[in-house]
């Protein structure tokens, strides 16, 4: 469910082409309008504009938006100028590379995306980079994590909603026994089942786990394992149950405290604000007693500030 305000006439590509070309134009950029244009465009609208702005200016939008803009605003800008495949490429490709190892941010969006989502974002990193996921991820990653992320981009699971409830028992019975019932932790029954599994089944198997241990897989996941790995096997499980409180907790994280982690609230927003960022609003309210918008707000500044809250929609 997506929160962006698109216009509801539909807009003229070359129309906007031309308005941001403009406001390129003389001496400084009219960001406002730059902001105004893009913030409200969907996936196929902004892709129409690049197409457009090509044969106009004979110039490629995304390398004018580079001289143009600069700091978050020009690392927002840029990487909503995908669409959600080709972000998740991207954002993945910098987190395992060399120059800019970010591995927390390449393990959020490999295990919170559907089988689908991996699917596409993976032919798009291969015809982009000229690489495979696969070989980036031996590349960069190491030990179990790098076993489980392994697993999870190349296994095809199940994307419906049955569960086979038995088999869920026998799932959390499997973890348990190789979790919390035995001294160290048999890693490769975490692997096989948190890769395997449909996220349907997965909540199954969570809340089958709490009937039948007294607690959540969730609090076994934290007790039993640590690092890069935790980190992956709890974003599969949160997102098997609630994907919007999973990237809710996110942001809230990335807002806490003194100081703002830029980075992880630029990923997000941009990232969900054409997929489900109604939902995350919702679940950011309910929990944390105060609106996404709000503390996104006290939190950013400028244009900076302006570009997120357009992108995030009313304030409710």
């Amino acid at each position: 469910m997506s929160t962006l305000c698109v216009p509801p006439v539909p807009t003229n590509p070359s129309n906007d082409a031309i308005q941001l070309h403009r406001a390129f134009k003389g001496f400084g950029c009219d960001t406002e309008e730059v902001i105004n244009i893009l913030a409200h465009r969907d996936a196929t609208q902004r892709a129409l504009i690049q197409q457009e702005y090509r044969r106009m200016y004979s110039e490629d939008l995304p390398k004018r938006l580079i001289k143009e803009l600069s700091g978050k605003l020009e690392t927002a800008v840029l990487l909503w100028m995908n669409d959600p495949a080709g972000r998740d490429a991207l954002i993945v490709k910098q987190g395992l590379s060399s120059e800019s190892l970010n591995l927390e941010a390449a393990t959020e969006v490999i295990c919170s995306r559907t089988p689908s989502q991996i699917q596409h974002f993976k032919q798009i990193y291969h015809a982009r980079f000229g690489v495979y996921l696969e070989h980036d991820i031996e590349q960069h990653t190491s030990g179990d994590h790098k076993k489980l992320l392994l697993a999870y981009v190349s296994k095809q699971r199940y994307e419906g909603l049955e569960v086979d409830r038995e088999m869920a028992a026998k799932d959390a019975k499997a973890l348990y026994k190789a979790g919390e019932k035995k001294l160290g932790t048999d890693e490769k029954t975490f692997v096989e089942i948190f890769s395997e599994r449909s996220r349907a089944h997965l909540a199954a198997v969570s809340s089958a786990y709490h009937d039948m241990y007294g607690h959540a897989l969730e609090k076994a996941v934290k007790k039993e394992t640590s690092g890069l790995f935790k980190q992956a096997l709890l974003t599969i499980i949160r997102s098997s149950e609630n994907p919007a409180k999973y990237f809710a907790k996110v942001l809230y994280k990335a807002m806490k405290g003194l100081g703002t982690n830029d980075n992880t609230l630029i990923r997000v927003i941009v990232t969900r604000a054409e997929i489900d960022m109604e939902y995350i609003k919702a679940e950011y309210r309910k929990k944390y007693k105060k609106t996404l918008n709000d503390a996104v707000r006290s939190e950013t500044s400028g244009h900076y500030r302006t570009f997120l809250l357009s992108l995030l929609g009313p304030n409710q």
